[in-house]
């Protein structure tokens, strides 16, 4: 049998076992973005790929509305429902407390389900926080803030995202870069702020300007910036689970490496994944400067 095929990152040593790691928390995420450590995250949609990405040392697992896309077919997250979620995010926790996980999980809140008022997305985000998760994750800014104010009040973490948000992308025009230009930028770094400020702890940059997402890091004290698309510059990387697999249906996004492709395992590929994140060789902007 041949060998496997080394991994251009390096020799990959085991993750440290479950036993031997202390689980990840909210303290803990933010000790990391204050010492500078990059924060690492996938997407899972399901007990198995959780449970090995928790092996492999991701800190982060983000039940994403992704799975509308990789796991249901659809053409966009806009079709996802907050049940779907629920179901997801149940599957997902009960997969990492078999497995005696560390990971924090956070779940998407869905396009409509905290849209209408603050209630709405206390209620919705209620049903995702009792299915196991740690953290909800909402879109967008400045009509969110005070959203954002009304769940981290009453206990509930929030992770917010800006920059390409699936959920409006037909507002958008398409899966387009956002941030461009004086004016663009400006807004989104006023709304980043007013996000901190309303007490989220993570902020998701999707497709923004390597430049731009650095700059917020810097700023951003108190939130950890999580880059998809947005330059080796944020406080952490987040890709989906089927991109960094090489299993995307469609077209690939040019800023995902595909780390199956060295790898002789799925949990080997993790693995790499972590290793580039927290040595800072993935992403590599100038493969997708904005």
């Amino acid at each position: 049998m041949s060998a496997a095929p080394a991994s251009p990152y390096g020799t990959l040593p085991a993750a440290p076992p479950a036993a031997t790691r202390k689980p990840v928390s909210l303290p803990r995420l933010r000790e990391m973005h204050a010492q500078g450590e990059k924060i690492t995250m996938l997407t899972a949609y399901d007990a198995t790929f959780a449970a090995v990405a928790d092996a492999a040392g991701v800190e982060c697992i983000l039940v994403g509305d992704s799975l509308g896309m990789v796991c249901q077919g659809l053409g966009s997250t806009v079709g996802v429902t907050l049940e779907a979620m629920r179901h997801h995010t149940d599957c997902v926790a009960r997969g990492l407390r078999r497995a005696q996980a560390t990971a924090w999980l956070i779940a998407d809140l869905p396009f409509g389900s905290y849209h209408e008022s603050r209630e709405q997305a206390l209620r919705s985000a209620t049903v995702l926080m009792q299915a196991g998760a740690h953290m909800v994750k909402l879109e967008g800014g400045g009509w969110t803030t005070d959203t954002v104010y009304f769940l981290v009040e009453r206990g509930i973490p929030v992770c917010a995202h800006l920059g390409l948000t699936p959920q409006t992308v037909h507002a958008l025009g398409g899966y387009r870069v956002q941030g461009r230009g004086e004016e663009a930028a400006a807004t989104l770094r006023s709304q980043a702020h007013a996000l901190q400020d309303a007490g989220a702890a993570m902020l998701v940059l999707e497709m923004v300007p390597a430049a731009l997402s650095a700059a917020l890091t810097a700023e951003l004290t108190h939130c950890a910036t999580i880059g998809i698309g947005a330059g080796a510059g944020a406080a952490g990387q987040v890709l989906v689970l089927h991109d960094m697999l090489g299993m995307n249906l469609g077209k690939m996004p040019k800023f995902v490496h595909n780390f199956m492709a060295e790898a002789h395992s799925v949990q080997g590929a993790m693995q790499a994944y972590v290793r580039a994140v927290k040595d800072g060789s993935f992403p590599v902007d100038a493969l997708h400067a904005w």
